[in-house]
């Protein structure tokens, strides 16, 4: 080999590697720190730049972007003595690149020690139902303490979340416990709530059923007597307009007698005072159309008549009979008596009217 070829050689590679020393590409989102023999120089930015080769070196590089670190849990005593392990998750991002090179050795290591003694002092003022209930003010205390603290070092931590709490197993146990109970409790309120409403529903309606009802049977009766006032009034309305005579209504009261006993419950009688006046019109109603019927059942109506007349003298007027004597037994069969013998003479005189009647319709004609 020629000995001119060797030292071109040898030059090459020694500008080549100058170059290449020379020479510094960054990515983007990246920050290095340059030293300069051992001291801080500059920090590179993001693209093509250029060193002294030997002379500076890069330090570290850094990612700007912003990171999240999850720490493990840790153990934090509440202020009612109750031991709780809690992690969280802290999202962060470095703004100085050499502070956070030079002011602090480990910025992670450091702000996961800075987190754990911050949460000691604020889970230490909380008791554990405060300290579940109030993760929204434990995370912005400890932003602002963190914020405090990391400054200096160049990291903004830009979020800090309570990933977890967890409670020894017998509080888990216990308010698993209250949690049933609690919904025991609603659940019989929400039973008994309903029982109630059934209730009271129930009690309306029943009452409803008994208003319409008695208003129902109000209605009906007045309808009832309204409808017996209008046949009345039909009734007397016609007898006056037919101008009836005495002998059709001693007719129609005789006639009425039988049904006063036909009653079970009837356990006296009373003989009305009129039934001797009742028989002696419709006996003489008729008395000109019969002559030998006529006379003796007059004769028996008249003493009838005059038995009943001593008594309205004595005063008794319509008498009282006791059942289950002497006197009640007489009563009932001169009752009866009374009653065949007016029905005898309503027969009697219904037969001399229809013969009165055949007669006389022959001379109209």
């Amino acid at each position: 080999m020629d000995p001119v070829v060797i030292p071109i050689l040898v030059a090459a590679l020694v500008v080549v590697f100058l170059a290449a020393a020379t020479v510094r590409i960054v990515p983007q989102a990246r920050r290095y720190n340059i030293e300069r023999f051992g001291r801080y120089r500059r920090t590179l930015q993001p693209g093509l730049n250029f060193v002294l080769p030997v002379a500076d070196r890069v330090n570290t590089k850094l990612d700007v972007r912003e990171q999240v670190y999850s720490s493990d849990p840790k153990p934090v005593i509440t202020e009612d003595n109750l031991v709780v392990n809690i992690d969280t998750v802290l999202y962060y991002q470095i703004t100085d690149p050499r502070a956070a090179a030079y002011e602090v050795a480990d910025y992670l290591q450091a702000i996961d020690q800075l987190t754990v003694t911050t949460l000691r002092n604020v889970i230490g003022s909380m008791d554990l139902e405060a300290t579940l209930t109030s993760r929204e003010e434990i995370n912005a205390r400890l932003r602002a303490v963190l914020d405090d603290a990391t400054g200096k070092w160049g990291i903004r931590v830009n979020r800090v979340e309570i990933k977890a709490i967890d409670p020894p197993n017998t509080i888990k146990e216990a308010m698993e416990k209250q949690m049933r109970a609690e919904r025991d409790k609603r659940a019989a309120i929400l039973h008994a709530e309903g029982e109630r409403q059934a209730k009271i529903l129930t009690a309306e309606g029943t009452k409803q059923k008994d208003i319409l009802e008695a208003q129902g049977t109000q209605q009906a009766m007045i309808l009832r007597a309204d409808g017996e006032s209008k046949a009345v009034e039909l009734v007397f309305q016609a007898v006056h307009r037919n101008n009836a005579d005495a002998k059709v209504l001693a007719y129609k009261y005789l006639e009425t007698l039988p049904h006063l006993a036909q009653s079970d419950n009837n356990t006296f009688w009373v003989i009305p005072g009129e039934l001797t006046e009742a028989i002696r019109t419709v006996t003489t109603a008729f008395g000109d159309q019969s002559a030998g019927a006529g006379l003796s059942a007059s004769a028996e109506r008249e003493d009838v008549a005059a038995d009943v007349a001593d008594s309205d003298k004595d005063g008794v007027g319509a008498p009282e009979i006791e059942p289950n004597s002497t006197l009640a037994l007489d009563a009932v069969a001169a009752a009866d008596e009374a009653a065949k013998q007016a029905a005898a003479a309503v027969s009697d005189a219904k037969a001399e009217a229809e013969a009165a009647g055949e007669t006389r319709l022959p001379g109209r004609r």
